[in-house]
């Protein structure tokens, strides 16, 4: 194994590698009181009635000190149950175990991590309780609470001060209303949409494209079509992004200036 990888070589024993074990399956309600219970105490006892020419039957009973493990208010478990056995043919299934050294070691070689392996699984048991009163009475309590709705009403005794949820905000439904009233933009005779424009362009020299859009009342795109015919669009600043008539449609009224013959009658008039 090379050094740049992650994984570090450990030993494995392989002592017990032919040893049959079971894999026993145990409902919910023993694994916790099996947790609970401490390490000197007995959890159960197992029961094996071999029958001649039928199947081994295999049963568990609960130890009293294991069912005394009980908080307020929780049910009573069943203490008899019974174990379906099922052989292992079609599978390599094992056990391991790893034991890891205490950091309080004062050995004089360090320890290591050790790997064990602990027999391979030979059968497989899933442990069933009997139904009987005491299990079905447990059984009902487990419905009922997962019954039991997460959210729940609840009173309240003054107000709170909250915001309620919307459908749609007013600006929304303004702008709605308002498309629907002007109903879909329809395309104009070109013609017809020039002497718009050129009768906008009368009353100011610059428009944006949303006031000519406003005052044609024509879909944006073939309105651009139009302006690129008869307009000019500024890129520079102190117009930039306005449209502005192109020179051969321009019609502004310049201011007469004063001819010299009107100046020097105006001169004689004075000496006069």
């Amino acid at each position: 194994m090379s050094a740049n990888t992650s994984h570090t070589e450990k030993e494995l024993d392989l002592s017990n590698a032919g040893r049959g074990v079971w894999l026993v399956k145990v409902p919910k309600y023993i694994a916790n009181k099996w947790e609970k219970a401490p390490g000197n105490i007995e959890v159960g006892k197992l029961k094996i009635t071999k029958n001649p020419g039928q199947k081994a039957e295999v049963s568990l009973k609960l130890s009293e000190a294991v069912l005394a493990l009980k908080e307020s208010g929780e049910e009573e478990i069943p203490k008899q149950h019974r174990l379906d056995v099922t052989t292992v043919t079609r599978q390599m299934l094992g056990v391991f175990s790893h034991v890891t050294p205490s950091a309080s070691s004062d050995a004089i070689v360090p320890e290591t991590e050790k790997l064990f392996m602990e027999g391979r699984i030979v059968q497989k048991l899933e442990c069933r309780p009997y139904a009987d009163n005491c299990y079905m009475k447990l059984k009902l309590e487990s419905i009922k609470r997962a019954s039991v709705p997460q959210r729940q009403v609840q009173q309240l005794d003054r107000v709170v001060q909250n915001f309620k949820p919307v459908s749609d905000h007013k600006h929304n439904i303004e702008y709605a209303e308002k498309k629907k009233a002007e109903g879909k933009k329809m395309r104009d005779d070109r013609n017809a949409v020039q002497d718009m424009l050129f009768a906008a362009f009368e009353k100011h020299q610059y428009y944006n494209i949303r006031d000519l859009v406003k005052i044609t009342r024509q879909p944006i795109v073939y309105l651009k079509e139009i302006l690129n015919e008869v307009c000019n669009y500024n890129l520079k600043n102190p117009h930039r992004n306005m449209w502005e008539l192109k020179p051969e449609y321009r019609h502004y009224k310049e201011e007469e200036k004063p001819t010299d013959n009107t100046s020097k009658k105006g001169n004689e008039s004075e000496d006069d």
